[in-house]
């Protein structure tokens, strides 16, 4: 039998700068269905959310939106 996974879209900083990044990962469940994040994921990040499945950010904090006038 598998192991229960989630599939998410981690938004985090980096402890070293102010920058957000994103990246989609996926992490098993334990048998409660809470998700299992490894220390060596978290190590050096301040997670700012966690959203359900590949999540395409189209602005966020810091990004510049272009007028096309």
């Amino acid at each position: 039998m598998s192991a229960a996974k989630r599939k998410v879209t981690v938004i985090y900083c980096c402890d070293d700068d102010l920058a957000m990044y994103r990246k989609t990962q996926t992490f098993n469940l334990n048998a409660y269905g809470d998700m299992i994040i490894p220390q060596k994921f978290k190590r050096g990040k301040t997670i700012v959310a966690f959203c359900d499945g590949d999540v395409n950010v189209i602005n966020s904090v810091g990004d510049k939106l272009v007028d096309e006038y």
